[in-house]
């Protein structure tokens, strides 16, 4: 019986362990929506810990006085395919994510990625109506 329950154990510990396999470990920056010229768009990253939790963050600099606002949130433990919801209170911002080892998507609450305006480029946004909402992660 001891045998058993030790097995279980070791197998449960086993699995809780293959859950928090990350894609990468560390900070990695991200743009989503496009910023056009000067106007203070938040700089936003993710800093995936060793132990699965992710963190989402931003840093924007006001253009005209120079005042620094940063906000980091605590967004739960990775999971493979699965839709982050990011929860900014100081702007009252909300948006789901999926990540994977190179590319962060901007998704709907189901996982679909969007297509959105805000999501191109200013060359791109001559050419095209909407573009896909992803980013790759630069360290």
């Amino acid at each position: 019986m001891k045998k058993i329950f030790s097995l279980a154990i070791l197998c449960i510990s086993m699995f809780a362990l293959a859950q928090t396999k990350t894609p990468f470990t560390g900070h990695r920056s991200f743009d989503i929506l496009k910023g056009y010229s000067g106007t203070g768009t938040p700089h936003y990253y993710v800093d995936m810990k060793k132990n699965g939790d992710v963190h989402f963050g931003y840093v924007q600099v006001n253009q005209a006085n120079g005042k620094e606002t940063k906000e980091e949130i605590n967004a739960g433990k990775y999971v493979p395919n699965k839709v982050m919801k990011v929860v900014f209170k100081k702007f009252d911002e909300t948006f789901f994510v999926k990540l994977d080892k190179n590319k962060i998507y901007l998704t709907d609450e189901k996982g679909n990625i969007q297509n959105l305006e805000g999501c191109c480029s200013s060359s791109e946004s001559i050419d095209k109506e909407t573009c896909t909402c992803e980013s790759e992660l630069y360290q």
